[in-house]
């Protein structure tokens, strides 16, 4: 149980690991001569139709503005954000953590930045502070980057150095997931615990299926009998993913890509990369450095692409992952995104309505599919996880 809880505190890491003029008037005397007069109605209307023309303009723009583009549309709802999304102008604000060097940490809610839109947002707190939460990736006067939903910090025009540790809707979504299968695996272990012998009964009954399915059909054939040590990363991960992805499924609630961030994925590779390596034994070491049976001029080529694929091993579990999930969401996003354009802004109805009649039917379909990816995908990073370490430990007898 230490061991699965252990297992537990190194995913909590994922929380901060690896994601803000006036018109003008003039009064003439009764003796103005008609020429002036003249020139001052025909200056009235010059400035009348540079009026109008300055507010076509506007409504040009602001048309131009208002376009729907799907490619903006589906970024920004697979993207990491300092909010939840529930619809419409509906959001749940997080809390935004920033240390900035020479001023501290700054603590506030995301609902203090004020903008419109997809457009960058800003805030100007009291102590003096300007806070601006970037809509596209850019690079700051003092030539930092910035990427696509971050937060630069000024004070009377010159750059803070800020450092991120703010509560991201993906960070909010893990923490709601490991709080979870926090208190489900301690409640299913006490009710072990308590009926020794006895059939599990509720949630103990339910999910004992997939425990015993990842311990004798992924972990044992793949490890053997070194399965034990493995067993709390492997459980753990595999429900982790699952739920994670899961909760990115369910309707109006913010629309989760939890695995499908980059950084999340980066971490659990990570993980696996450091547990395969720091459990490989002599003979792990010893077939990738100098294979045996294998000519000399051989090995010069052999080993250079065995060294590489320690590397590429967990960069392909963490590709496949991000890349799977966030395929789903964007998927069902791009059918969504035919209805608009289809309509042509409510212009064109009976296309946008045939559109939406089969759009809505394959997003049912592609949500059936999704259930079946969350799992896969979960069960896929188990089965390959437990390779890796199988291979790291097994002895030769097993060849």
């Amino acid at each position: 149980m230490s061991r699965f809880l252990s297992s537990f505190a190194i995913l909590l890491t994922l929380a901060f690991a690896g994601g803000n003029s006036g018109l003008w008037a003039q009064d003439h005397d009764a003796g103005t001569h008609d020429a002036e007069h003249d020139h001052a109605e025909h200056g009235h209307a010059e400035k009348h139709a540079h009026t109008e023309d300055a507010e076509h303009d506007h409504a040009e723009h602001h048309a131009h503005n208002e376009e729907f583009v799907a490619g903006e549309f589906i970024i920004h709802h697979i993207a990491d954000a300092h909010d939840i999304h529930l619809f419409g102008d509906v959001h749940i604000p997080l809390p935004v953590l920033l240390f900035i060097e020479g001023e501290g940490l700054q603590v506030f809610m995301s609902s203090a930045f004020e903008g419109h839109g997809h457009g960058d947002k800003h805030y100007a707190c009291d102590e003096g502070i300007d806070y601006t939460m970037h809509a596209e990736d850019t690079v700051l006067e003092n030539d930092v980057a910035v990427v696509s939903g971050g937060i630069s910090a000024q004070r009377e025009g010159q750059q803070l150095t800020v450092y991120d540790f703010s509560i991201t809707k993906s960070v909010f979504g893990m923490l709601f997931i490991l709080s979870m299968m926090l208190w489900m695996f301690i409640s299913i272990a006490g009710s072990y615990k308590k009926n020794p012998g006895k059939a599990p009964k509720g949630m103990a009954n339910a999910l004992e299926p997939l425990i015993l399915f990842i311990r004798d059909e992924i972990a044992k054939p793949s490890i053997g009998d070194k399965v034990d040590k493995f067993m709390p990363f492997l459980l753990t991960v595999f429900f982790f993913i699952f739920f994670c992805n899961l909760l990115g499924l369910v309707p109006f609630l913010g629309g989760f890509n939890i695995t499908g961030t980059i950084g999340v994925t980066v971490v659990l590779a990570t993980l696996v990369f450091l547990l395969t390596n720091f459990n490989g034994n002599k003979h792990y070491w010893g077939h990738l450095f100098w294979p045996p049976g294998v000519p000399l001029p051989v090995k010069f080529i052999l080993v250079p692409i065995e060294v590489f694929g320690i590397i590429m091993k967990p960069a392909v579990l963490m590709i496949r992952l991000t890349a799977n999930i966030s395929a789903g969401h964007i998927i069902i996003l791009a059918f969504t995104s035919l209805i608009f354009i289809f309509g042509d802004g409510g212009t064109a109805i009976a296309s946008g309505s045939g559109m939406g009649i089969f759009s809505t039917a394959f997003m049912i379909f592609m949500y059936f599919l999704e259930l079946l990816v969350a799992f896969l995908q979960a069960f896929v990073f188990t089965l390959l996880a437990a390779i890796y370490f199988g291979d790291a430990t097994h002895d030769p007898a097993h060849h």
